[in-house]
């Protein structure tokens, strides 16, 4: 089983502002006379252009992505009501065409930046407002909500499911890491299941998909792997983001339970270790940033016990 942050299955690579612009323009004809650029940060899943000031698209970059069109034409306006900061609002469903294969979509687009720390004027703030944001989503009925499954990478499932793939990882990285302190966060982290009912989760909530405007945190993005299950996942920005003081001001207010934390704390470690592995040897700057989580999350983990 692959994780879809080492492997991109069926990718498609001439997504490009040609083919956009075709397919806005056999499409959708009343944008056609829009200027297009791509963004400047773009996702995974998706190639992301602007058309226009007011008028993001997004399009599935493999197979594995596009069940995301649907599931965000169907659920965002159901959960856009109930949330206390804006997400994205469909408003057009793009359909296969000139040798795209799958659907696409158009968003309304949203003022602000993505997150960094030079960006945010009251760190504490910031936390705090995310986690009442995760606190609301969790609120909402959850009833025939997208279960985890392939369409976002398993998501709100057990970790199981990533286990061996983060074994292999720690075997690979002995010598460079403390591997016996990973494995007893991956062990904590196994042996700790979600009891409760599903709940609504986020499922990539990274700095990348959080908006800022005017120094503090006024949008959430990118719902493509949301759905309903163990929230746990969407705890992971406490070490790949948050610290401190910062970190606590989010558990404070974000519902977990101690469980939850440990769980949290598996997930973070996972992602980081399956980009360090890749990372570690070509890419110094992003090995650096798997290793700072790493850190975090066992530094963490040994506070905690």
């Amino acid at each position: 089983m692959t994780s879809k942050f080492n492997d991109q299955p069926d990718d498609v690579t001439n997504i490009d502002a040609s083919l956009v612009t075709t397919l806005i323009a056999s499409q959708f004809p009343r944008w056609s006379d829009l200027p297009i650029a791509a963004v400047r940060f773009d996702g995974w899943d998706n190639r992301t252009f602007r058309y226009g000031e007011v008028l993001p698209m997004r399009h599935p970059s493999a197979a594995g992505y596009s069940g995301q069109v649907d599931k965000e034409h169907r659920w965002l306006p159901v959960l856009a009501p109930l949330l206390p900061l804006p997400i994205p609002a469909p408003l057009a469903l793009g359909a296969p065409g000139a040798g795209y294969p799958w659907k696409w979509s158009v968003y309304r687009w949203i003022d602000g930046t993505i997150a960094s720390h030079a960006r945010i004027d009251d760190l504490h703030d910031f936390a705090k407002s995310l986690g009442d944001f995760l606190a609301a989503l969790q609120q909402i009925d959850s009833s025939d909500g997208p279960p985890p499954g392939p369409q976002n990478c398993f998501r709100g499932g057990p970790l199981k499911t990533y286990d061996a793939e983060t074994r292999r990882s720690i075997v690979a990285l002995a010598g460079r890491i403390g591997t016996e302190a990973a494995t007893d966060v991956w062990d904590a982290a196994m042996a700790s299941t979600w009891e409760g009912s599903p709940v609504w989760f986020h499922g990539d909530m990274a700095s990348g998909n959080l908006i800022v405007d005017d120094g503090r945190l006024s949008a959430v993005i990118d719902f493509g792997c949301s759905g309903v299950g163990d929230p746990a996942c969407d705890l992971t920005i406490a070490w790949t983001f948050l610290a401190g003081g910062s970190r606590e001001a989010f558990r404070a207010v974000v519902p977990a339970d101690e469980g939850s934390w440990t769980r949290g704390r598996g997930w973070a470690l996972w992602k980081a270790l399956i980009q360090l592995v890749e990372h570690i040897d070509s890419n110094p700057a992003e090995a650096a940033r798997a290793r700072q989580v790493i850190d975090e999350v066992l530094a963490d983990h040994d506070r905690s016990t």
